[in-house]
């Protein structure tokens, strides 16, 4: 069993990373490190603020008085905005679609890349997100880039929108995340692409456990 390294899962919004990684990682008895949470904590605190579509230089001037962090608890992270837990609170689509745009902003990943590189060079860590493979863990003992077809993610994140009681539109949100997939992929700070050593793993037609499974299989020993 793969023993004190990473594993990097990268992907497109709603390919089930975080849902991979957590099973993953409970299996594993490592801690998961959801990236994409840290980014959407960023949005929560400039929706609060009311400066969701203020411009950079504002908006960087306020992050440098938020403080993000994350809190291990029960081998899982959470993430802690000023010192209040707002894990539960960060799926809805007005804060994913405002994360998704301040992603692509340097001062914001500067930011939050030391949280996420010190927490991945622990060890024992599944960490998921856009560019952990290429940008954040470059070295890590193992690398998944996710995949699954642009429908089967809308399908999910409705599924996903409905259990939090959360209304949506399936068409609206099949839009949404193909306006982010061009987003992710031709920002020109740390695009999603997949990293030449990483795995590719299409799991439009698979379970969390199938994946996990298969990904078990590929761990160095």
């Amino acid at each position: 069993m793969l023993n004190k390294g990473s594993i990097a899962i990268d992907g497109p919004s709603a390919s089930g990373k975080s849902s991979l990684a957590r099973a993953l990682a409970n299996k594993l008895q490592w801690v998961h490190a959801d990236t994409g949470a840290l980014y959407r904590a960023v949005a929560l605190s400039l929706i609060k603020a009311s400066l969701a579509e203020a411009t950079d230089n504002i908006l960087c001037k306020h992050i440098k008085d938020q403080t993000i962090s994350y809190n291990i608890r029960d081998n899982s992270t959470r993430v802690l905005l000023n010192g209040e837990d707002v894990t539960d609170i960060l799926r809805s689509e007005e804060i994913g679609r405002t994360a998704s745009r301040i992603s692509q902003i340097p001062c914001v990943r500067e930011y939050l890349f030391h949280i996420q590189r010190s927490l991945g060079e622990k060890g024992e860590v599944v960490m998921d997100g856009r560019d952990i493979g290429t940008v954040i863990l470059p070295d890590a003992s193992l690398k998944i880039f996710l995949h699954a077809d642009v429908r089967t993610r809308a399908l999910r994140r409705l599924s996903e929108l409905e259990q939090q009681g959360i209304p949506g539109n399936l068409r609206d949100i099949q839009n949404d995340l193909e306006e982010r997939d061009r987003r992710d992929r031709t920002r020109s700070l740390a695009p999603l692409i997949q990293a030449p050593d990483a795995l590719l793993l299409d799991n439009s037609h698979m379970t969390i456990e199938d994946s996990v499974k298969w990904i078990l299989q590929k761990l160095p020993n």
